[in-house]
């Protein structure tokens, strides 16, 4: 007699039982974070002049690393998304390599080449141009790391775009630069839009690059990583403020992100 086994069904309790460690590991810091700070320190802390400032200077060095990412990386971006040209695997591989980069890696690129002793900066020193740890130094380090994400989103935005609709549009007497205004941008803005928002998420985040390239000074070049950094050896309450504000932004930004690309798919 030949026994067969039967196969042992997955039930939904069991996969369940199955995902909770995972899930309990990825949680259980956050909720932790999250109860380990009182109400009322959070109220406060959110009131210190140190807290202000680097929300402050976090929401204006990511607005204009954002701004530069979609000024400069849109052309760059169209380009390798419509274009086939020989280098262009390699091209693309170069322009993506900062995502991967470890964040010193990055902050020292930066700093040899716009140092006061860098490859291009002794030519902006001489010209009395001064770019390491200064607010500048803050928008290139983000920009650096956070601008091939909006780059990478862009290309596939951009090669998404049925040929048809521009061709139609050229028939009709509309030149390249109108096709671009009133038809590809248009149809590749819920993509570019959600590259953004994924390029401001990063840029916000950013430590390790703006550390090294622009230092770690209160008022000046001191973001929110960098708070959290500090107040970490002065003051825990403070960190978790910055860290909790952080935590909720990120979360803000996944959903609104997701909640793009769900209404990509549903779109018929």
């Amino acid at each position: 007699m030949v026994w067969h086994r039967r196969p042992f069904p997955l039930t939904t309790l069991g996969l369940l039982l199955a995902s909770l460690p995972m899930l309990a590991y990825l949680l259980f810091p956050l909720l932790a974070m999250i109860l380990r700070i009182n109400p009322s320190t959070l109220l406060t802390n959110l009131t210190n002049p140190e807290v202000g400032q680097a929300i402050w200077l976090s929401m204006v060095t990511t607005v204009c690393s954002t701004v530069l990412g979609l000024g400069l990386g849109t052309p760059l971006a169209y380009v390798l998304a419509r274009r086939r040209f020989r280098g262009r695997s390699l091209l693309t591989t170069l322009i993506e390599l900062p995502m991967v980069l470890p964040p010193s890696v990055a902050g020292i690129a930066l700093l040899i080449a716009f140092g006061r002793r860098g490859l291009f900066g002794t030519w902006l020193n001489d010209a009395g141009i001064s770019i390491a740890f200064t607010m500048l130094a803050v928008i290139l380090a983000q920009t650096f790391v956070a601008a091939p994400f909006y780059i990478k989103t862009a290309i596939a935005g951009f090669a998404g775009v049925e040929r048809e609709f521009e061709q139609a549009a050229m028939i009709d007497g509309a030149t390249p630069a109108q096709v671009f205004a009133w038809i590809t941008l248009p149809l590749a803005w819920p993509v570019l839009l959600g590259g953004l928002v994924m390029t401001w998420a990063r840029a916000l985040g950013e430590f390790g690059a703006t550390i090294l390239f622009a230092g770690n000074f209160p008022g000046r070049t001191q973001t929110m990583p960098l708070a959290i950094y500090l107040g970490f050896e002065q003051d825990i309450d403070l960190s978790l403020t910055l860290a909790l504000i952080l935590l909720g932004v990120s979360f803000l930004i996944l959903w609104f992100v997701k909640a793009i690309l769900q209404q990509q798919v549903t779109t018929p």
